[in-house]
């Protein structure tokens, strides 16, 4: 951050700056641009207005004292919500502030020209020179153009004040009829017009790194200047209204100067005659004056604040050797703003602005929900915004609802502009920045945790977890045998019954039951029938016997109840003769309750793309949790690879891969992918999570974080050192087929026995979950 920026602006200063960045435009062109739209309702568009904007003063107030610096609204989207919002924010308010101050000095020249018409001629020269003197001055010093703004302010101020208390005695009732009736035709679009009006309350933020005191000085000033703000528009609007009996620029009472002309003057010459039509002339010119120099100000800040994040080229951090102003910015703003002067009309730049001005201040309500729910460790503001979320939340529904009211060519504006800084930060800023927004890095804690949570549950439950192992005729003999292997070795953590299931496929019979066959006969050769025939893997003292349970739950056989409540393990066999194995094993699953089905994984169709195979409906149908293992000679393990595919590992794969590891005394590798630019904070948030699973597992554990661009290649580098892969099945469905999956793609890429796990409530994860866990987790 520069440090050579001087804090000269105390409190007079940064409220005046405040004032003069609203108090302009905003009430000597606007009011009668939106009588047209709306009627007396004007007034009550404009209280609406203040009262929309209070929440993004609140918010801004907020984060301005936890982050003094230079760059506003800019700096708290961009913490918050990362540097693509923060480019959109950045953009957006430089462009909507060079607007303000073009209309400022446009719409000024004609109260110049109602004194001294023989300028008429010269308007856009007199603008264009106004222009070129405040670009001046604020690459000369920020404390003069801070003493300007409150001298302007001043006299602007009480000029008004005389317009109000002068002409409250003349306003005649019948023309102020309806001026506060908020259900006025008009009165929404009324309100987003005048909503650039407010535009400077969040401005005092642009220069916060030059505010003497920032953690008192801003919050007073900013609430305080709304408050006084919004009440002199709303008196001086009420005066006008009443005592001009058209308002409008073409209702008759102004003269054909069009949408130029000046209507508060008219207004104060109606009321007070040629001496208080003088008087608010004078206070027009100073305050669109004010109001131009304050935007050329708080706008210039913005590119300034955006180099030093690496958004913009580095030119424009640098600051003037002697007057210490970033005197590159300033020109460049000033530059813009006389373009603006030149080819812009009045009515679209104050539409443009409002429209994006709102876009801005739906940003600044919710980078304050970003910083918040980011839990960001340094993030400690001295000023508090109060009730919160439902200010910011009533803040946002208001800008929305408001925007969409504003018609079709200003919401068009604001779009473009936020598709012209898309394109800006695409282009140029995403391959020179790292870092991320206090949101995403919380959500991505915040889901880490509640993943770990999870994972927690499941290795603390007590419940029987009982196993289906669903055996084929295509199924090879050491497939069957590894199946049955870590089907038992959940047995290691939960209680369990693993049913041992071989489906037999039977012709077609024309008056076949409803059910399939189940024959309840010896237990095959490549099963231990007595405890002493069993492998070393198998559970102590076991065999396999058949089953104690009919496929509907209910106790057959002997009668006995379900050892598996005072057993760990108990496994037993059957066969299932059926025309149709794979509904067969689904019918199976869902009437014996059981909690996972451990079933071969059939490669080939996980590549039938158009219409899918059967390993792709039984894990659409499937009522359980499934593991599909492809067995490539399983014989134990010194380390067992589980991968995260996307987000935060599912619990089912760490709670199988711990049973596992307990039988084989393997070691896991907690592999995890995210991309070769990733910021530290997805890196530390990871190493974090990982830390926290490790902490469950019941065998030795290691974490490790790959940064690729090339995920199943990073990916298979570490996976090919392992005895057993345990990833995630990815998708389901049509996606699955047209795209593919990720998981599966890694798993064809290794040599080596792998499982893919899906659980029941995680099968079809929707578009935006996908989307969202891609973009938190890389």
């Amino acid at each position: 951050m520069a440090a050579d920026l001087q804090r000269d602006l105390g409190l007079p200063a940064t409220t005046a700056i405040a004032i003069g960045a609203m108090v302009g435009s905003g009430i000597f062109i606007l009011p009668g641009i939106a009588y047209a739209t709306a009627g007396s309702a004007v007034v009550a568009a404009y209280l609406i207005a203040g009262l929309l904007v209070l929440p993004a003063a609140l918010s801004a107030s907020e984060m301005a004292t936890a982050m003094p610096e230079d760059g506003g609204s800019y700096v708290y989207v961009e913490r918050g919500m990362g540097p693509l919002l923060g480019t959109i924010a950045g953009i957006g308010n430089w462009f909507m502030l060079s607007f303000k101050g073009a209309l400022a000095l446009i719409g000024g020249v004609p109260y110049l020209v109602y004194v001294a018409p023989g300028l008429a001629e010269y308007i856009l020269p007199i603008a264009l020179g106004l222009a070129l003197l405040f670009t001046a001055l604020n690459v000369l010093s920020t404390k003069s153009t801070g003493k300007l703004q409150f001298g302007i302010v001043g006299i602007m101020v009480l000029a008004m004040a005389y317009f109000v208390v002068a002409g409250l005695p003349d306003v005649t009732p019948s023309q102020t009829a309806g001026s506060f009736d908020l259900a006025s035709e008009g009165i929404l679009a009324a309100t987003g017009l005048v909503f650039v009006s407010y535009a400077g309350v969040i401005k005092i933020a642009a220069v916060a790194e030059e505010v003497k005191d920032p953690g008192r000085t801003i919050p007073r000033a900013m609430i305080g200047s709304l408050l006084a703000t919004t009440a002199l528009y709303v008196l001086v609007v009420y005066v006008a209204i009443g005592v001009a009996p058209d308002l409008s620029p073409s209702g008759g009472f102004v003269p054909a100067a069009g949408e130029e002309a000046a209507s508060i003057a008219y207004a104060a010459d109606a009321a007070l005659g040629t001496v208080g039509a003088i008087v608010v002339v004078i206070a027009a010119l100073l305050a669109l004056a004010s109001t131009a120099n304050a935007g050329l100000l708080s706008a210039s800040r913005f590119p300034f604040a955006m180099a030093r994040d690496g958004l913009v080229p580095p030119q424009f951090e640098q600051l003037h050797d002697r007057f210490k102003t970033p005197a590159l910015a300033v020109a460049l703003t000033g530059g813009v703003m006389m373009i603006m002067i030149v080819t812009l009309p009045i009515e679209q730049v104050a539409k443009f602005g409002s429209a994006f001005q709102i876009l801005v201040f739906i940003l600044v309500n919710l980078a304050v929900v970003g910083f918040r729910e980011g839990a960001v460790a340094d993030y400690d503001p001295e000023f508090v915004s109060p009730l919160y979320p439902w200010t910011q939340l009533a803040g946002m529904a208001g800008g929305v609802i408001v925007l969409t009211q504003m018609g079709t060519v200003p919401f068009a504006g604001a779009v473009a502009i936020t598709i012209v800084a898309i394109g800006w930060y695409v282009g140029y800023a995403r391959p020179r920045v790292d870092r991320e927004g206090a949101a995403r890095a919380g959500v991505r804690e915040n889901v880490s945790e509640r993943a770990a949570e999870r994972t927690k549950a499941l290795f603390d439950a007590e419940e029987a977890y009982d196993v289906l192992v669903a055996i084929t005729e295509d199924t090879s003999p050491d497939a069957r045998r590894d199946m049955v292997r870590m089907a038992t070795d959940m047995g290691r953590l939960r209680s369990t019954t693993v049913s041992v299931v071989e489906f037999v496929d039977v012709p077609h019979r024309v008056f076949a039951g409803d059910h399939a066959d189940v024959l309840t006969g010896d237990v095959p050769d490549w099963l231990p029938a007595e405890p002493g025939e069993a492998p070393d893997w198998f559970p102590d003292g076991q065999s396999v016997e058949p089953p104690t349970r009919s496929s509907g739950g209910v106790a057959v056989g002997n009668g006995t109840s379900n050892p598996s409540a005072t057993t760990d393990t108990h496994v037993e066999y059957r066969e299932i003769d059926s025309e149709d194995h794979k509904q067969a094993i689904v019918d199976v699953a869902t009437y014996g309750g059981y909690d996972l089905v451990i079933a071969e994984r059939r490669q080939a169709d996980f590549h039938r793309r158009l219409f899918g195979g059967e390993t792709d409906w039984l894990l659409r149908n499937a009522p359980a949790d499934i593991v599909l293992v492809e067995d490539d000679g399983f014989d134990g393990a010194d380390e067992i690879a589980v991968v995260a595919n996307r987000g935060a590992y599912d619990p089912l794969k760490l709670l199988f891969a711990d049973a596992v590891a307990e039988e084989t005394g393997a070691e896991i590798n907690l592999l995890q992918a995210i991309p070769a630019d990733a910021p530290e904070s997805q890196r530390h948030t990871i190493e974090r999570y990982h830390d926290e699973l490790i902490s469950l597992l019941t065998v030795p554990a290691r974490s490790t974080v790959v940064e690729t661009d090339d995920v199943n290649k990073g990916l298979t580098r570490f996976v090919g050192e392992a005895d057993l892969l345990v990833t995630g099945v990815d998708r389901t469905g049509l996606s699955a087929r047209l795209l593919g999956r990720p998981g599966n793609r890694l798993v064809d890429s290794v040599d080596t026995t792998a499982a893919m796990v899906q659980t029941r409530d995680g099968r079809r994860p929707g578009l935006l979950e996908r989307l969202l866990m891609d973009h938190l987790f890389g």
